[in-house]
């Protein structure tokens, strides 16, 4: 039943619109095993069943952001990591700053760790590299203060107030 609808409202509803259309639903397994009848006590419990479902799936959406959150405070962080290395970046701008595009510069780039070890990395994850510095160009107070607002929770301490205007460089 979890797996039909996103919550009870839903799950009725296309429960409902199968057996209007004239289609029958049986349940395989689960608390509710057989065929569902929309009269009766049927419905009245696969209303109630639908609904453990809808709590069931919400327990499990906040345990997971509970987790996540917890690992963040301990410094480790979900997701691949970056395929363009700080020296990779550096090569990119340098070679730019001397008038090569970056479709130029990609067949002699190499990932050197990671699931796509010893490729090139695509042309989309370097302008992606070169838009996150030119963020970080623009705005370091930002990228600073939100560094050291991280490595404050890591240790437990609470970040201050920040209160500047951000702007930026010129």
């Amino acid at each position: 039943m979890k797996r039909l609808g996103r919550d009870a409202a839903e799950l009725t509803a296309i429960a409902d619109h199968l057996t209007a259309h004239g289609l029958i639903l049986e349940m395989l397994a689960g608390p509710l095993p057989g065929l569902y009848d929309p009269t009766g006590p049927g419905k009245l419990l696969f209303a109630f069943f639908a609904a453990m479902a809808e709590t069931e799936r919400e327990n499990i959406h906040e345990s997971t952001l509970e987790g996540l959150d917890t690992a963040s405070r301990k410094g480790k962080h979900g997701g691949r990591p970056p395929v363009i290395t700080d020296d990779m970046l550096h090569t990119v701008l340098r070679r730019r700053a001397n008038g090569e595009s970056v479709e130029q510069i990609q067949p002699d780039l190499i990932v050197p760790t990671g699931k796509r070890k010893r490729q090139n990395p695509s042309v989309a994850s370097i302008y992606r590299a070169l838009a996150e510095h030119a963020k970080r160009e623009a705005y370091p107070e930002a990228f600073a203060r939100a560094h050291a607002d991280h490595a404050a929770l890591r240790t437990g301490e609470l970040p201050g107030p920040w209160t500047a205007t951000l702007e930026p460089a010129r």
